[in-house]
């Protein structure tokens, strides 16, 4: 009945777009582009998120991607290849997601200071998203977030509408309590060295790690067609998402290097 009533609205939602979505209602959901046409990209995450429980009886293919905020590679990456996959096969995948990328740090009077490939305001958006996927904890809840922060045109000043349309509960305020202060610091410290431990060392970002291995062969799957990756490597039964392929090519040299 929960997944029935997603659906009508998605399809309500959708009726008033109709305008740039030449799209019939049942292939709303079908792929993050169609979603985005007919604006139902909220509706179609309530849905696959109650049509899709995780199966915990056999083990999920885990995903870790090592990136940072303001390189347009990780933003593809994020955005056309490892959302719309999770958001399809979430009950089959794991997804860890480490900002901080090439940045650098070093230790000045006990306190940590950050440079970042991109700059300042990439150091910056890597502690928001940091801090975000702190206090939310659940990848459900904090990845739309990070989503909506990475598609947006300007990173910088779009935390309060992504929180707003996806986790009004949590507010701006805590979010740069956190970013601001020692636990923003810490956290950032922590993802530095996950990053600097990752054997072997990442050369570029966005890294992608999976089941704990990395080489050129998984990367550039990965890069290309990470849905069919994750449904080959799943183990268990495959679920009717993986009876289609999917692919969205990203060129091999499309990383920021190290």
């Amino acid at each position: 009945m929960r997944a029935a009533a997603l659906l009508i609205t998605v399809y309500f939602a959708g009726a008033y777009s109709q305008q740039v979505c030449d799209h019939p209602p049942r292939a709303w959901c079908s792929s993050w582009e169609i979603a985005k046409a007919c604006k139902v990209e909220q509706q179609c995450i309530e849905y696959f998120s109650h049509q899709n429980p995780k199966n915990s009886n056999e083990p999920a293919v885990q995903v870790e991607l090592y990136y940072e905020s303001l390189c347009g590679a990780c933003r593809n990456f994020i955005v056309l290849q490892l959302f719309p996959t999770w958001l399809m096969l979430r009950e089959i995948m794991n997804v860890t997601l480490v900002p901080y990328g090439n940045a650098q740090e070093r230790n000045v009077s006990g306190k940590w200071e950050f440079t970042c490939q991109h700059g300042p305001s990439e150091c910056y958006v890597n502690t928001i998203e940091a801090c975000v996927i702190y206090h939310l904890k659940d990848l459900q809840n904090y990845f739309p977030i990070i989503f909506c922060i990475e598609q947006s045109y300007n990173l910088t000043n779009v935390l309060e509408p992504c929180l707003a349309a996806f986790e009004p509960d949590l507010s701006v305020k805590t979010v740069m309590d956190c970013v601001n202060g020692d636990l923003g610091n810490k956290i950032m410290h922590d993802n530095a060295i996950k990053t600097d431990s990752l054997n072997p060392p990442h050369e570029y970002v966005p890294w992608v790690v999976i089941n704990g291995k990395h080489n050129d062969s998984l990367q550039d799957t990965a890069m290309g067609a990470l849905f069919n990756l994750v449904c080959d490597m799943y183990t268990g039964m495959k679920p009717q998402a993986c009876q289609k392929a999917v692919v969205t090519p990203l060129k091999k040299d499309s990383v920021c290097f190290h």
